[in-house]
């Protein structure tokens, strides 16, 4: 059985201070707030600023299986390329059928994703957080 790889924004100061640091290291490496001798080292400070804010957004690929989530939203991606980023406040129900989780939006337009590759606990993690989430945004 795979894994789901979980990545709760609101909960992890790690990511957040590394995103923090990048905008400061483009910053200071763009507008040159400290004169150097040797201006190309403001060139280098923008640089890791921009690799920084690399590693931040590509996170989603490094795993096959990767929820990712707030408390506005959530973006799934499991077995594609691509996730599907859903808002919480869209969502009206969900159903967990034979491994298989269905998201019923507002509008009626339905998203299937086939978890029959997915490990039990994480189908029931996954489907806990879209509950929980939508209930909370709902009241």
């Amino acid at each position: 059985m795979k894994k789901i790889h979980f990545d709760n924004l609101s909960k992890n100061w790690f990511l957040i201070t590394i995103l923090i640091l990048s905008i400061i290291f483009l910053l200071v490496g763009i507008f040159e707030f400290i004169p150097f001798e040797n201006p190309k080292i403001n060139k280098k400070i923008s640089g890791v600023g921009f690799l920084l804010q690399a590693l931040y957004f590509s996170r989603m690929f490094w795993f096959k299986n990767y929820i990712q989530w707030n408390k506005k939203g959530a973006v799934i991606r499991i077995n594609s390329f691509m996730g599907k980023s859903l808002s919480f406040d869209e969502i009206k129900k969900t159903e967990l059928n034979e491994k298989k989780l269905t998201i019923t939006k507002v509008n009626e337009k339905k998203i299937t994703f086939d978890l029959k590759e997915i490990s039990e606990s994480d189908t029931q993690k996954l489907n806990e957080i879209i509950v929980k989430n939508t209930i909370a945004n709902t009241v």
